[in-house]
């Protein structure tokens, strides 16, 4: 029997209490490591960054993805997953004379997202502005915060 030591828990990658990066559960733990050969896994990844905030009625999550346009991306609420993905590729060719140029670039990701319970599914909203990915998702009314209430002393 030996230990491993894990860099993180296998659950400790939770965004807060209520979302679950499952790409990275799955794509980042210890052991994916040992099962690859060396020369697949370069330990690199292309993933956009990603903020999630919790405010007392809805989730604001930010995705930074520049150079995509809006029509890149692609986005799905499956089986309680956020699944957000994108993909953009260029090619330019230059034909001289004497030489031939041709570049291309190819960007894809793909992030998927457990939502929580309290998340009103069908009131989801996505925004695409200066390179950054937005979305608003509500709270059902029963998971709002209700403020105190001040109770007065007869």
């Amino acid at each position: 029997m030996s230990l491993v030591k894990f860099k993180r828990r296998p659950f400790g990658n939770l965004i807060t209490q209520d979302f679950f990066d499952m790409d990275d559960f799955f794509d980042n733990r210890s052991w994916a490591r040992d099962m690859m050969p060396d020369q697949f896994w370069n330990g690199k990844r292309s993933e956009p960054a990603l903020n999630i905030k919790e405010n007392d009625d809805k989730f604001e999550i930010e995705l930074a993805a520049p150079g995509f346009a809006k029509e890149d991306f692609e986005v799905t609420i499956e089986d309680g997953c956020l699944n957000i993905s994108a993909e953009k590729s260029t090619s330019d060719e230059e034909k001289e004379e004497n030489y031939t140029r041709k570049e291309f670039s190819y960007n894809a990701f793909q992030r998927s997202l457990q939502l929580p319970e309290t998340v009103k599914q069908e009131a989801i909203k996505a925004k695409y502005n200066d390179g950054i990915l937005s979305f608003t998702l509500a709270k059902k009314e029963e998971a709002k915060k209700i403020p105190p209430k001040k109770v007065q002393i007869s």
